[in-house]
């Protein structure tokens, strides 16, 4: 019982000294992309003597928002690694031994956020795209063991890639062929998942989560906010926005 304990003390501390090595970079990416962020408008702007517009219509105004949420986190992870003890580990070094488990983890989840954020994000609709990528982390790192991941990276690649490569001019990011096949990867994830998933409640949450958060989000940008939003005219916003404007506000305004 004692070995069992150290041995649970020593597994502790080096995910400390983790967290706190986690903390680093999610800080240094937040505030990278808040200072990118920070080079768009944020304010009212004034043409021929008429003012246009207030900070809440401004494309700043949701990135700032993520990436100042993502950089809270990070600070408070931070604080709990460093109050518990994780700072000291790491910088002697305990958090910092070869884990090659630990390290296809980290390396599957940075395929999946670059295919997400190159590939998808600018080409692909914003709904499917972010529903599929919900789905992957949760079902790459949610209660599976050993290659768990593999098949939800396989499929965030493949929709990333093919978005890239086919389209990779703004003039054709308006075509759906991306949109349609990140839909088809995003039903057969869901399918896999709900199949061989660990039963539980994040397993029936998946697809309300992975489909709600990403259509709450871009509706209240679009017509909360009046902002643009990422790629207007795919599937299945471009209907949403027109169900909006030719169905639902004429009805309120009359």
């Amino acid at each position: 019982m004692d070995r069992f304990e150290k041995e649970e003390a020593r597994a502790r501390a080096q995910l400390r000294a983790r967290d706190f090595w986690s903390a680093l970079a999610l800080i240094a990416v937040a505030l990278f992309f808040l200072w990118k962020t920070s080079g768009l408008s944020l304010g009212v702007h004034s043409g021929a003597g008429v003012s246009s517009a207030g900070w809440y219509t401004s494309a700043a105004v949701v990135p700032f928002g993520i990436f100042g949420a993502l950089l809270v986190l990070a600070l408070v992870l931070l604080g709990i690694s460093i109050r518990s003890g994780g700072a000291g580990q790491a910088l002697s070094a305990l958090g910092l031994g070869w884990n090659q488990k630990e390290a296809r983890r980290i390396g599957a989840i940075g395929l999946i956020l670059l295919s997400y954020i190159v590939g998808l994000v600018p080409r692909v609709d914003f709904i499917l795209g972010s529903a599929l990528l919900i789905t992957a982390l949760i079902c790459g790192f949610h209660g599976r063991e050993r290659r768990g991941a593999l098949v939800p990276v396989l499929a965030l690649c493949l929709a990333g890639g093919f978005a890239l490569l086919v389209y990779p001019n703004q003039a054709d990011w308006a075509q759906s062929g991306d949109d349609w096949l990140t839909l088809a990867l995003l039903i057969a994830l869901t399918v896999w998942h709900q199949s061989t998933g660990a039963r539980d409640r994040a397993l029936r949450l998946t697809p309300v989560l992975a489909l709600g958060l990403p259509l709450v989000l871009i509706c209240a940008m679009a017509f909360g906010f009046r902002q643009n939003v990422p790629n207007r005219g795919g599937l299945v916003f471009s209907k949403i926005e027109y169900t909006y404007y030719v169905h639902l506000r004429p009805l309120w305004r009359s």
